[in-house]
Formats: C-alpha cells, structure tokens, sequence
C-alpha cells in the first residue's frame, strides 16, 4: 500500500473548514491580526477548492489531494512534498521554488503554472500505518512522478526533474532554461516549441518524444536516449559563425540608429534578413531601429525592449521568449512571426502615421502569440487575422479597430474590446 491509496489515519476535512485554516494563513502572509500559518500535513482533501487562496509557504506534506481545483492558486515556497494531486487543476498556478519532492501528479492539469526551481525529485515518503494511522510511519523511496501531465505553457526555469517519470507528459510551448532533467524518463512527451536553453538531459530518456521546433541551445543530447525522437526545426546552439559575426551586425544597427538621428544622412538601414542575433543578447535594448529588416531572423529570447522598431520588417522571425517590453512596433510588419512567451507588456503596435491623411497598420496576420505578456499594449487597428493567441494575457490591452478574423482565443485572459483606442 502506498501514500497515493492509504487513507487511513488520515483527517478529512470538509471545504469550510479548509477555508477557515486558510484564511487564517492568508492572515499569517500578509501579517494580520489572528493570522496563523497553514499546517495541513497527512490530511485527506481530494476533490475541495483552493483555487485563488493564498498558500505561500504552507505545509501541505504527505497530503492527499487528488482532483483538487487549485486554479491560480499562490503555493510558492509551499511543501507539497509526498503530496497526491493525481487529476489537480493547477491552471496558472504559482508554485515558484515549491517542494515536489516525490509527489504524485498523473494526470494533473499545470498549464501555464509558473514552477520555477520547483523540485520535483525522489523523496522519502513517510506512509501511515493501516491500523494505527500517524501514529506509527515508515518510510519509503518514492520516484516523483509526472506521467500524463499538463505543462502546456508553463515555466519551468531551473526546475529539478532528475530521475522523474514524465512519460507522455505534454511540455509544449513550455520554458524550461537551465531545468535538471538528468535521468528523466521523457519518452513519448511533447516537447513542440519549448525552450530547453542550458537544460541538462543527461541520460535521459527521449525515445519517440516530439521536440519539433523545440529550443536546444546549450544542450547536449549525446548521452540521452533519443530514439524515435523528433527535432525537426529544432534551434540548435550558437555556431562560432554566429558569435564571429555579431560584432559586424550590430554596428549595423548602430548605423541604423545614426540613420534615424540624422534624418537618413548618415548611417543605413540595417539588413539582418535570417540572421542569428542571439549573441546580441541585449545590446539592441533601447535601439532606434526604425525600418529595419529582420526577416525570418533567429531573436530568440532577446532584449529588445524600449527599442523603436517603426515600420520594421519582422516577418516570421523567431522571437519567442524576446523582450519587447515598451518597444515602438507600429507599423511593424510580423505576419508569421514567432511571439510565444514574448513580453509585449506596454508595447506600441497602433498604427503608424506617415502624413496627415496616411498611417500604416501593424501587421500581425498568422503569428504565433501563445503565452505571451501583452498587457496593457496597444494594439489599436492592428492586423491580428488568423493569429494563434492561445493563453496570452491582453490584461488593459487596447484593441479598439483591431482585427480579429479566425483568430485562435482559447484561454485568452483581459481581451477587452471595450477599452478605448
């Protein structure tokens, strides 16, 4: 018998009264009067709701919470170490830094959950007695297990998943930098488009996953099983060429920024059509690069924020995971440009003017905006037809006149037509 079948012993509580211990707590974090930290260990609380309570740093150790709704729910630093939450709702959860250590998540639903450093590890799981409940424990080796789960979306940024079970686990569009998944049995998962930079897959099992587009920076897969796998249009590391060649483009962007400060005397527009600007890395943050071409270029996770980018060409250039956060998009062109997980938070993308009479739109026909930051950008008038927009936050977006012809708006959070232009 193990701690995902034994009950016994176990206290059952019912909803109200988990919903006096965590008020209570809720008091105990923000430092109010009667506060009291949440101490639910060995507890029996399948099937209740914790979604949007504030769990920060509570002790939740050993207990059973299969099928519980904990949609958004704050568990930060909490312990869930030895936990059963088979079948839980933990859409966009916050579990940064969180203890999983042995935990049991079949099953469970963590879209867009934020793990960052979450450790999900073997622990030793303590199993009470059948008979004599707490009062009498052993203890046994338990291999964290992630089988079947849902991280579509989420951030999984130095995460421990050494020794894990995650097979058929959905990661896609995931971020997983720096994660320790050394020894993970991965087969069969879908990693499509994630973002595994500097992760660790040493000796990890691969075999049949599906890591089509997935970001493979810094990772090195020769002693992992890969068999059957699939990196189709996967982004590898930065070559030498690359690294060699950034010195030469980026004094290409400095001209086009002497360019926009001389009205067109000196300097040109810079050319960096299918280009790696990676090495860039944050060296184009703040830039005027107005009218500037980046077709189809690789800018994955880079810093263009605050950068004015008038009229820039940037069809289908990779941009997941970049920073354009308050960076001058209108008139932009992107159509078909890759914008998962990019910050888009308070970035221009209205349309540009070009006289008294003449503007010209941003356009974003077909681009791939899934888990993105867009709150409170503008996006007024904008050409957003046939774009996938799946789980981005449009948060005090303005989109007044925007376009929205077959757009994908599933799980879409702050889409509010109503806010003026």
């Amino acid at each position: 018998m193990n701690a995902a079948q034994s009950v016994v012993g176990r206290r059952r509580l019912s909803q109200a009264e988990l919903d006096m211990i965590v008020t209570a707590h809720e008091k105990f974090v923000t430092g109010k009067q009667g506060g009291k930290r949440a101490t639910l260990r060995f507890i029996q609380l399948s099937g209740l709701d914790l979604s949007f309570r504030n769990l920060v740093d509570a002790d939740l150790t050993g207990s059973l919470l299969e099928g519980c709704r904990m949609v958004r729910a704050k568990l930060d630093r909490a312990s869930l170490f030895g936990c059963d939450l088979r079948k839980s709702d933990l859409r966009q959860a916050s579990l940064v830094r969180a203890d999983l250590r042995g935990a049991c998540l079949r099953g469970a639903n963590l879209g867009q959950a934020d793990l960052t450093q979450a450790d999900f590890r073997e622990g030793q799981i303590a199993i009470p007695h059948p008979r004599r409940g707490l009062d009498t424990l052993r203890h046994e080796a338990r291999q964290g297990e992630v089988d079947e789960a849902n991280f579509s979306g989420a951030t999984l940024d130095g995460s421990r998943f050494e020794g894990v079970s995650a097979f058929k686990a959905d990661f896609s569009d995931c971020s997983l930098k720096g994660a320790k998944l050394s020894g993970a049995n991965l087969k069969e998962a879908n990693l499509v488009g994630a973002i595994l930079e500097g992760a660790d897959v040493m000796g990890a099992n691969l075999e049949g996953a599906n890591l089509s587009g997935a970001v493979l920076a810094g990772v090195d897969t020769s002693t992992a099983r890969v068999s059957g796998a699939s990196m189709a249009g996967a982004v590898g590391s930065v070559t030498p060429e690359a690294i060699s060649k950034a010195r030469e483009l980026h004094e290409r962007c400095l001209s086009n920024q002497r360019w926009c400060q001389t009205g067109g005397k000196e300097g040109a527009v810079a050319r960096l059509d299918g280009q790696d600007l990676r090495p860039l890395n944050d060296k184009l943050k703040g830039l005027r690069l107005t009218a500037m071409s980046a077709r189809g270029a690789c800018m994955v996770g880079v810093d263009l924020s605050g950068a004015q980018l008038q009229g820039a060409n940037l069809q289908n250039a990779d941009l997941r995971a970049a920073n354009l956060r308050g960076a001058d998009l209108r008139g932009a062109r992107l159509a078909g440009a890759n914008l998962t997980k990019a910050d888009l938070r308070q970035a221009f993308l209205s349309p540009l003017p070009l006289g008294p009479e003449r503007q010209t739109q941003t356009g974003l026909q077909s681009v791939r905006m899934r888990y993105a930051m867009v709150q409170a950008a503008d996006l007024s008038g904008a050409l957003l037809d046939g774009a996938d927009l799946r789980g981005s936050d449009f948060t005090g977006a303005r989109v007044a006149k925007a376009s929205f012809r077959d757009v994908d708006l599933t799980q879409v959070q702050g889409l509010d037509f109503s806010l003026p232009g």
